[in-house]
Order: structure tokens, then C-alpha cells, then sequence
């Protein structure tokens, strides 16, 4: 009988990332606002109007030290010369599962709120909403939203009169959920950075609902305030039905712990991440209702959204927000660059 020896051989499969593991997506001269990544795996940020006047509002990023003005030059704002026809105020940011892409707009210079909608494939305008005044009034910063484009709603949230706005994306029909606890920063909780407590515009730095996330299914609505240890729910159907504030209220119930954030996410699992702005951090909240640090790293130097992708990893813009003018007693201070990275959230 004859043998034959096979060669040796040795494993191509990379092992996979490991827990925590952080990798730079982009490296940017101006600051991203908040993040959307596509089931393709596109990259798009807005631009946080608190870097200044910029001739860029949205981008798609192309490269780790590109981006293209999107869906085209034609819809931002050159040399501060803002108008109803181009984008003003833009920082929420969110892609629906259904070929749209989303973006509220506080419309700080136009003095309104608009909220965007954009075909991804073609870049062509789906819808331009503008917020009724007596539903976003001047002064509103409106930057938060989840929309669940298979029943036509979004949902935004208020930081500066804290509340939650409803909108039909069909009639374009707004709601507006406010004067509740929950929907305040904790009088208790403190923003402090690297052991110095942050100011905003010479006061303690005390910020309303911020990140607002949905449920898979799009039944549940997830809010806390961004100076704030809270997190809560609310069923959606309750603001689509433009129920009476007190039974809203009656239904809003604390979902965990949460850490001072800017941004969280809600995975399809129910597994929430969360932005941790005093420790250079990210943090999960599982379904079981245990809070634990994600990641603790000095670039995350205010870390602002989070997005997570078809592919398993959380995307995280870092801008150094509180370096800007508002955060920093009228100056800017921040060192340029800033980031969009992407955070492995998972022990698989």
C-alpha cells in the first residue's frame, strides 16, 4: 500500500477583533457631527455646526483622510450665505434600513428646524419638512432622531425645551411630548471632563434629552438626558396616537442605568451603547439591565454618536465639543484632527 503525505498547512482565517478594540475610520480637519453607516457599509457625518461656518454640512466619507460634500455641493451652504434652498444647522443623523437617510437641521442661522430625508442611491431629495413654530420655536436645538420609515414616523428630541416631537413624514403632522422629569438633566449629575467640570455658555453645563434610539421593531422609544444617569422607555404608538400627556407620562418607564452621553445606540437585540463623556469612554447597557464600560481610551475625547453597523462595529464620532466657543468661554481651543472610529462591541 502506498502513502502519500499531504503538506503541512497553516490557517489563513485572521482572528476576529477583539473586545473593545478601537480602529480609526476617518481622520478630519473640521469636526464631525453625528454618524450613519449603510447596510453597504457608506459612511456619512454631519458637519457640528458648533466648529463655525464650514462650505460642507453633510459628507460621505471616501477614504481615511477624504470625504465628498453629499448628496451634492448644491444642497450645503457657501461662505454663510444660508437659505431655505440648502442645508443650515445639521447634526442628527440616521439611515432607515429602506434606502433613506435622514437629518435634522436646528436651523441656528435660518431661525426654523427642518428635517431632511434623502434617497441614498440617487441622492435626490425624498422630503424637506419645516418644524410649525409652536412645535420647534426659535431657539429649540432639535438634534436627536430614529425614524421607522415602515410606518412614516420620526421621532426628535428638544434639548433646549426638553421634549420628545413626533412627525409624520407622510402629512407631515408634528406632536410634541414635553414638561416631564424624565425628559430633564439629573440636578444631581455633572458633566466633568478629565476632573474639571464643563460649562456651557457660563453656566454648570446641565443638558436636556439628548440621544433618543428605537427598538428593532420600532414599538419602543429609548430617551434619557444627556447630563442625566437615566434611561427610559416609551411605546411608540402612544406618540403616534398623539395620546393625552398624561398617558404618556403614565407609560415612561426607566429601562437601566446610563452614563453622561451624547449619543447612544439600541442594537436589534436590545442592547443599548451609550457615549461616556466624563471617562473617555463608551458603555453598554444589556438587556438584563447591567451597565459595563465598553471602552476607555484618551482619544475619545467627547465622544458625540454612535451608529452600529450591519457588520458588528460601532461607529463613534469624536469632536472635542468641548473645546468650542459655547463649552469654552467663547473660544476655541480644540486640536485639530478630530475622528470617526469604529469600536468592536461584542465578546463573538
Amino acid at each position: 500500500m502506498e502513502h502519500s503525505t499531504l503538506p503541512a498547512t497553516t490557517s489563513t482565517l485572521k482572528p476576529g477583533p477583539a473586545y473593545g478594540e478601537m480602529r480609526s475610520v476617518a481622520v478630519m480637519q473640521i469636526r464631525p457631527g453625528n454618524v450613519a453607516v449603510t447596510p453597504s457599509g457608506r459612511i456619512f457625518a454631519t458637519i457640528h455646526p458648533m466648529d463655525g461656518d464650514h462650505d460642507v454640512q453633510l459628507v460621505e466619507i471616501t477614504g481615511q483622510n477624504s470625504y465628498r460634500a453629499w448628496p451634492s455641493p448644491a444642497y450645503q451652504t457657501h461662505a454663510g450665505r444660508y437659505g431655505d434652498a440648502t442645508i443650515d444647522s445639521p447634526l442628527g443623523i440616521f439611515q432607515d434600513g429602506h434606502g433613506g437617510l435622514w437629518m435634522t437641521d436646528m436651523g441656528i442661522h435660518l431661525g426654523k428646524t427642518r428635517l431632511w430625508g434623502f434617497d441614498i442611491e440617487s441622492g435626490k431629495l425624498i422630503t424637506k419638512l419645516e418644524l410649525p413654530a409652536k412645535i420647534a420655536p426659535k431657539g429649540s436645538f432639535i438634534q436627536d432622531l430614529a425614524v421607522d420609515r415602515a410606518r412614516g414616523m420620526a421621532y426628535l428630541a428638544d434639548i433646549a425645551n426638553p421634549g420628545l416631537i413626533t412627525v409624520d413624514l407622510d402629512s407631515g403632522k408634528t406632536t410634541r411630548f414635553s414638561q416631564h422629569p424624565s425628559l430633564d438633566a439629573e440636578p444631581d449629575v455633572d458633566l466633568r471632563i478629565d476632573g474639571q467640570a464643563v460649562q456651557f455658555n457660563g453656566q454648570p453645563a446641565k443638558v436636556g434629552v439628548d440621544p433618543i434610539t428605537l427598538s428593532a421593531g420600532g414599538d419602543t422609544l429609548y430617551f434619557g438626558a444627556m447630563t442625566g444617569n437615566s434611561w427610559y422607555s416609551v411605546p411608540t404608538k402612544l406618540l403616534r396616537d398623539d395620546a393625552s400627556h398624561a398617558t404618556i407620562a403614565a407609560a415612561i418607564t426607566r429601562v437601566g442605568d446610563k452614563p453622561v452621553s451624547d449619543g447612544a445606540e439600541t442594537g436589534p437585540d436590545g442592547t443599548h451603547y451609550f457615549t461616556n463623556l466624563n471617562q473617555h469612554g463608551l458603555d453598554v447597557l444589556t438587556p438584563d439591565g447591567k451597565l459595563s464600560p465598553l471602552v476607555r481610551d484618551e482619544r475619545l475625547d467627547w465622544p458625540d454618536g454612535v451608529r452600529l453597523a450591519a457588520d458588528g462595529w460601532l461607529y463613534v464620532t469624536v469632536n472635542q465639543l468641548d473645546s468650542t466657543p459655547p463649552f469654552n468661554g467663547g473660544k476655541d481651543s480644540g486640536q485639530p484632527p478630530y475622528h470617526i472610529y469604529k469600536v468592536w462591541p461584542t465578546n463573538d
